[in-house]
């Protein structure tokens, strides 16, 4: 048995770490946009493959801050001891288990502790 203590530091910093992962994938998907935007610049291109670049770009930018934002309110809601951000982030956690090795990392570590019974206690709402 652990103590509530350590399960609240282990909730904090899984929260954390979601924020952060979240962030990191809004970073990517920014990158992504940035670059494929600049190149589509480029005038020895042609008429079609800027147009395809851009769309792509917009393409894989909006993708990934489909994914990030979630980890993003997730993260935050474990950090408030919400029962429905425990939840949330269990289902990105079984997602993530592909995503080798960041993910899969985070997905364990956040599935282990999340799913234990003080965790469930920690998060239970307060009447």
């Amino acid at each position: 048995m652990e103590t509530k203590e350590n399960m609240e530091k282990h909730a904090q910093l899984i929260g954390i770490f979601w924020i952060v992962y979240g962030a990191l994938g809004l970073l990517g998907g920014l990158i992504a946009l940035v670059v494929l935007m600049s190149v589509s610049f480029i005038p020895e291109m042609g008429d079609i493959a800027p147009h395809i670049l851009r769309i792509v770009g917009l393409a894989v930018a909006s993708f990934l801050l489909l994914l990030g934002i979630p980890k993003i309110i997730g993260g935050l809601g474990l950090l408030k001891h919400r029962e429905w951000a425990r939840i949330l982030v269990i289902i990105l956690s079984a997602l993530s288990l592909l995503n080798i090795p960041l993910g899969t990392a985070l997905g364990v570590y956040s599935l282990i502790y999340l799913m234990k019974t003080e965790m469930i206690e920690l998060f239970k709402p307060r009447l």
